[in-house]
């Protein structure tokens, strides 16, 4: 089957562009900390960013609200809420029609006017208000300051944003999810942004902001979804939003979303949860996940680029163009040796997660059940990973019919279930099987990688930590072989016993550019 090509309506997030709002907030940075070397051959990133970075969406607990609501915070907002049928709303009209410093506001009007000339809107519709502002005026700095700080300042008109009668419309049609292409889906001057969080938030809606490319859509008939890290007790996530065109798939996936058939299949993120590498011993360990408070209500996250349900691109392990194999370890060198001699030279690979197409993560769920190798080393021979061979992916594809190009393979073991717990129950998941302490969890030769890529899988996910498994040289040819093949990963999932024989899986990272992982969001649609 060919890959569906989905429709990017994110923003790309680096330190040379406005993606974090200026006024108070601290800027996002990307740290590469640990890069293939002497001391690793892996590259590893630190990411600090806070909620609303990039294309992000608000849960009702950003505010201003009270009761219930203000308790729904971004963890708790059902995933079958962030996908659904994509009604833009064209309201280029607005744009640079307002006074500097003031946004132009989008009224009760704007949606009637669009009901009468398409159709009534209704629960499932995702209203998207395309302004155009974003393809406009979202630009690298310092030419990006227009987007949101001559605004703020006064030096330059705002973006438009709907006022408290059009929230309040949207609510009575039972529209619970809404998008936008400009910073905020407030506009300007204050308190405007908070009439407006508060009219639509009171009711449990949910939102992206900082959208792009909403011209790519047709009025309706695309599928659109927003997902991202899953914070917990966040109040918005960086997100990564995109479109399946108008057509018989998206038509199938909008209708399985209004009938909330959508599985979140995502690990929530927290300091006391094993969303983090802690490496075997003492001083191995990758940088950890925190949360800081900004202010009473946001957060600033640190973490990994590989922390929680994450992507796996080729450049985590494949070096860039020209490295010296000799800058390796001795050890490592040994490994490769080894290595190319059986499956042939590494390549190298400047893939990081941005150009990691969302086409590639994006298909139809093919679930092999691999729980029977839970249990099948040898306790003398721990750290030690059951090893998923080609083998195993003939026998299944003798059950349930050959794997396809394009399919996204799923190896369901049910170790995340299982183990990943709170601290200390936690150290289960991760620390206690690479310390040799209990057997690891079920990891992918490279003898199974090449026979999926000859299949045309060019997607591989795993409800376990990670697909290399505990040893160190194990899951180093495992991800050389990955990168080799052009196929990316995705680690930490959950629930994969929850999905039937048939579903479409999608998996989104937020848009950072340089990163050599990318924590998301995984979920499946039946």
């Amino acid at each position: 089957q060919p890959e569906q090509q989905l429709i990017d309506l994110s923003l790309l997030v680096a330190p040379n562009f406005p993606a974090t709002w200026p006024d108070g907030f601290p800027e996002f940075q990307i740290n590469h900390y640990r890069q293939i070397g002497p001391a690793t051959p892996y590259n590893s990133d630190i990411l600090t960013l806070d909620e609303h970075t990039g294309t992000q969406f608000d849960a009702p607990a950003h505010g201003p609200v009270t009761g219930r609501m203000a308790e729904m915070t971004a963890d708790k907002i059902p995933v079958w809420q962030m996908v659904g049928e994509a009604c833009v709303i064209n309201i280029e009209n607005l744009l640079d029609t307002s006074s500097n410093g003031k946004g132009p506001l989008i009224t009760e009007d704007s949606v009637v006017t669009w009901e009468q000339k398409n159709r009534v809107l209704g629960p499932g519709d995702v209203v998207l208000f395309n302004s155009g502002y974003s393809d406009k005026y979202y630009r690298q700095l310092p030419e990006g300051r227009r987007w949101i700080a001559e605004p703020l300042e006064g030096s330059a008109p705002g973006w438009p944003g709907p006022n408290t009668g059009c929230m309040e419309y949207l609510a009575s049609k039972k529209v619970m999810t809404l998008g936008i292409d400009s910073p905020s889906m407030g506009p300007l001057p204050p308190p405007l942004p908070s009439d407006a969080h508060g009219a639509g938030l009171k009711y449990g809606m949910v939102w992206a902001e900082s959208l792009i490319n909403l011209d790519a859509l047709p009025v309706t008939g695309a599928f659109f979804g927003m997902i991202g890290p899953k914070h917990l007790g966040g109040v918005g996530s960086e997100v990564r939003a995109f479109a399946i065109p108008k057509g018989p798939l998206a038509k199938w996936l909008i209708e399985a979303a209004r009938k909330k058939h959508v599985v979140d299949l995502s690990v929530a993120l927290s300091a006391e949860l094993p969303v983090s590498w802690p490496g075997a011993g003492v001083g191995n360990h990758l940088y950890p996940y925190f949360q800081n408070k900004i202010n009473p209500t946001q957060h600033q996250h640190s973490m990994d680029s590989q922390t929680g349900t994450h992507l796996v691109p080729p450049s985590y392990v494949l070096p860039p163009h020209g490295f010296d194999n000799n800058n390796y370890s001795q050890e490592v060198q040994q490994w490769l040796s080894e290595y190319e001699e059986q499956y042939g030279p590494r390549t190298t690979s400047d893939i990081t997660t941005e150009k990691v197409s969302l086409s590639q993560t994006t298909g139809w769920a093919r679930v092999i059940d691999i729980k029977h190798l839970i249990g099948t080393t040898e306790k003398t021979n721990w750290p030690e990973s059951p090893l998923i061979t080609s083998e195993h992916l003939r026998q299944f594809e003798k059950k349930s019919g050959d794997l396809n190009p394009g399919e996204i393979v799923i190896f369901h073991s049910g170790y995340t279930d299982q183990y990943f717990h709170s601290f200390p129950q936690g150290n289960a998941y991760l620390k206690e099987p690479l310390n040799g302490q209990r057997e690891g969890w079920p990891a992918l030769g490279p003898d199974a990688v090449i026979y999926l890529a000859e299949k045309g899988i060019r997607c591989v996910a795993t409800d376990s930590p990670s697909l290399g498994g505990t040893r160190p040289k194990q899951a180093l040819i495992t991800y050389w072989t990955l990168g080799n093949k052009g196929i990316v990963g995705i680690e930490q999932l959950t629930k994969i016993g929850t999905l039937p024989a048939k579903s479409y899986f999608i998996f989104a990272a937020p848009k950072i550019r340089g990163s050599h992982g990318g924590p998301g969001r995984a979920i499946a649609l039946y």
